[in-house]
């Protein structure tokens, strides 16, 4: 049975690592509301010009430009999201766990080639039976989302137009609430040519239909990607909050037991010590 002082110690150690997930708690709350008010803010602007693109892109005949249309191969790169930092739970092996799945499933007779964002993910599947082409990590420690958003783009259209690939999907967490994350996966590029449909009123373009397109597309990635890595953020950060919520809570159940064992102990060590006086007193 461990002595009082064993179980003492215990109880601090115990009372340390709660202080350290209650306040972990307090900064991830801090942080989600200003992820959830970045992506309340950011999705309007992006369905919104997800839509422009779309409407653009109907009114163009044919393949006029190579960002669209439909996948002409079987050479893949996935897109896998996850975070830089640990203690949120099951948010990095949900992602993780699903990429594999689509490594065994629904992308098993294609050629894949996984890019992966954040630490966690990439720690994570250099010892899976997968191939990495690239990585990124700590992208949004500058605090500028969109200009790793556009760095992460431009790479991956500079590859999808010299043939490295002939689709690019993403495989993210979508923030839903504080405690809901919804496992999401998106295709990136070619960006999916609209289905024709009677226009009833075209636009003007300056300097060229083409040119306009061209550049609409590519601003479209841009802030879809944008939107994509805040959904992600704000998924860690609830999930985060919610892990050390629990945690926290499992450490007041953990000391409440512990004080228990420990009161039980102090009065078995007491009337231990009182029966060996009234022996001694007998005897005497």
């Amino acid at each position: 049975m461990p002595s009082l002082r064993d179980i003492k110690r215990r109880i601090s150690s115990v009372k340390s690592t709660q202080k350290i997930t209650r306040a972990m708690k307090m900064v991830s709350a801090a942080k989600l509301r200003r992820a959830q008010e970045s992506i309340e803010r950011a999705r309007p602007y992006a369905y919104h010009l997800r839509d422009m693109a779309a409407r653009v892109a109907e009114r163009t005949p044919g393949s006029a430009h190579q960002l669209l249309g439909a996948p002409k191969g079987d050479r893949v790169a996935l897109i896998v999201l996850t975070s830089d930092r640990g203690l949120c739970g099951g948010f990095n092996a949900t992602v993780i766990n699903e990429a594999m799945r689509l490594l065994r499933t629904d992308l098993k007779d294609k050629d894949v080639t996984l890019t992966v964002i954040g630490r966690k993910g990439v720690e994570a599947l250099r010892r899976r039976p997968c191939t990495i082409s690239r990585t990124y990590v700590r992208v949004l420690d500058d605090g500028r989302p969109l200009r790793a958003a556009t760095d992460i783009v431009e790479d991956h259209i500079q590859a999808f137009l010299e043939g490295e690939f002939d689709e690019a999907l993403c495989l993210y967490n979508e923030f839903k609430s504080a405690i809901s994350q919804k496992l999401t996966l998106e295709r990136v590029l070619p960006i999916e040519q609209p289905s024709q449909s009677e226009v009833v009123v075209d636009y003007l373009y300056e300097p060229s239909q083409e040119a306009v397109l061209g550049e609409l597309l590519r601003r479209n990635l841009h802030v879809q990607m944008h939107r994509i890595l805040l959904e992600s953020a704000a998924s860690e950060y609830g999930a985060r909050m919610t892990a050390m919520e629990a945690a926290t809570n499992n450490a007041s159940d953990v000391i409440d037991r512990l004080t228990l064992a420990y009161n039980r102990a102090r009065q078995t060590a007491i009337t231990s010590e009182v029966i060996e006086i009234v022996s001694g007193a007998e005897a005497l």
